[in-house]
């Protein structure tokens, strides 16, 4: 009987499901576009998110979205969400923050990556592999600015943790 009572009790981490929540894609500036003969310039921006679906079930995602830009005419506009829920069981709350922002989207981001390059590849121009990225240096930098923003901001949000913008289950915060 206390052997069941471990195996109910022990940490559980593991990723349920993977999936494509959103993708865009925009070519406003096609065809002529296709006939300019400078490089583009591109811009990447990453947001990561996560929300709690059932006690210890979560779901993060990370949101991508790729502009290149030839002169000031946008060549394409890739974004693409990619999601997966995870489940999270006896864990400690101080722990769950950094979960849902480092672990999480490490898992997730080579999906995002491939479903990036090869939305671009359909529009016949040469794929972007994005470069890989730090979700620890990404998370803590965060961090940094939820806390310098806080000390402006003293009233915090219910159920919302304020440090990483992850929404966590009512009365799980981070320490």
């Amino acid at each position: 009987m206390s052997d069941q009572n471990e195996q109910n009790n022990a940490p559980a981490f593991n990723m349920q499901r993977v999936y494509l929540k959103d993708l865009s894609l925009e070519m406003p500036n096609a065809p002529a576009i296709f006939l300019e003969q400078e490089a583009p310039g591109v811009d990447v921006s990453i947001n990561i998110g996560g929300q709690a679906l059932a006690e210890t079930v979560f779901e993060s995602t990370i949101t991508v979205t790729v502009t290149t830009r030839i002169n000031d005419k946008v060549l394409y506009l890739v974004e693409a969400t990619q999601a997966g829920i995870f489940q999270i069981a006896n864990i400690p709350a101080e722990q769950i923050d950094p979960l849902m922002g480092i672990v999480c989207p490490t898992m997730l981001y080579p999906y995002l990556r491939s479903n990036i390059a090869d939305a671009i590849t359909r529009t016949s121009l040469p794929p972007i592999h994005l470069a890989e990225v730090n979700f620890q240096a990404l998370y803590e930098q965060r961090l940094a600015e939820a806390q310098a923003s806080a000390g402006q901001n003293a009233a915090p949000a219910a159920s919302h943790n304020e440090e990483s913008g992850l929404i966590l289950p009512p009365g799980m915060t981070r320490q």
